[in-house]
């Protein structure tokens, strides 16, 4: 999916620019696609190359964008860049959307729109901008001879160095922060406190093949299925078969012995290995059938 398939549209995607809220009102406008439209448009464009039926793909998409741009804010960066940079993962992900897959666009799109935010943000978090302004500059250039002490400026201190400079006191306490502050990595490791859990490094979410969202929900969904029909097979079992495939298979507490039922049951553990066999068979042409 390229910016020339988009323009090829006649739907036309919308800039952006430092207008923000214009283009959040845009893209609001365009509809939420139901699961059988988006399915319907995504085999359009793929077996037929419809460059309209990308369009509408993307353009339904471009909200949520927006949505995962917000949550990178915290590193300074141009928001209307974020957004950009997700929405050219989020052509890519349109590009290599597979409809028969059985999982939403948004669902497989997330990971490509955060790849390109990532790298984006890797590209340019240690591009620090320090002095972008006159006045910035010279509270960079001066701002190291008019402190009296190591410790952060008092607000006497702040509003002379204000008055001296022709700058406010908001923007002495800015560039305070700023040199007094260092790179933080965008691949640190995380601390160690000794909790089960913790946060996870940005760019521990960047994509990889093996962690393919729509393989992922694939399997998951799979696992479910196979778990809900284990479930109704196990109820057509008679009591005592149902009992013993649980305590042998399914109990987390350990797998109990053939002789171990054999002895509640008052029959040899020859038979209730017949009867797991048989329910094991039983099991098995139930859950085929369904």
């Amino acid at each position: 999916m390229t910016k020339a398939m988009v323009k090829a549209s006649t739907m036309t995607l919308p800039a952006v620019n430092d207008d923000l809220n214009g283009y959040i009102a845009k893209i609001a406008a365009f509809p939420v696609l139901t699961v059988d439209k988006e399915r319907e448009l995504a085999k359009t464009y793929r077996d037929d190359g419809d460059l309209e039926s990308a369009g509408q793909l993307v353009m339904s998409q471009l909200r949520f964008v927006v949505h995962l741009a917000r949550s990178y804010s915290g590193y300074g960066l141009p928001l209307a860049d974020l957004v950009q940079e997700g929405n050219i993962g989020l052509m890519k992900a349109v590009k290599r959307f597979d409809p028969d897959v059985g999982v939403r666009l948004i669902s497989f799109a997330v990971h490509w729109i955060r790849a390109e935010i990532h790298e984006y943000v890797i590209r340019n978090w240690r591009i620090v901008k320090v002095a972008t302004t006159k006045a910035q500059r010279k509270l960079f250039f001066k701002l190291r001879s008019s402190k009296k002490g190591l410790g952060w400026f008092s607000a006497a201190e702040a509003a002379a160095v204000a008055e001296d400079l022709g700058v406010t006191q908001a923007q002495v306490y800015e560039m305070e922060g700023r040199l007094t502050s260092g790179d933080t990595s965008f691949d640190a490791a995380v601390a160690d406190d000794g909790q089960e859990k913790r946060a996870l490094r940005p760019a521990e979410y960047l994509y990889q093949e093996s962690s393919d969202p729509a393989v992922m929900l694939e399997a998951k969904s799979q696992t479910d299925t196979e778990s809900s029909n284990l479930a109704a097979a196990m109820k057509d079992l008679d009591d005592r078969s149902r009992d013993i495939l649980q305590r042998r298979w399914l109990d987390d507490d350990g797998k109990t012995t053939l002789q171990e039922l054999a002895d509640e049951y008052s029959v040899s553990a020859e038979r209730i290995r017949q009867i797991e066999k048989a329910a094991m068979k039983k099991l098995k042409a139930s859950m085929l059938e369904v």
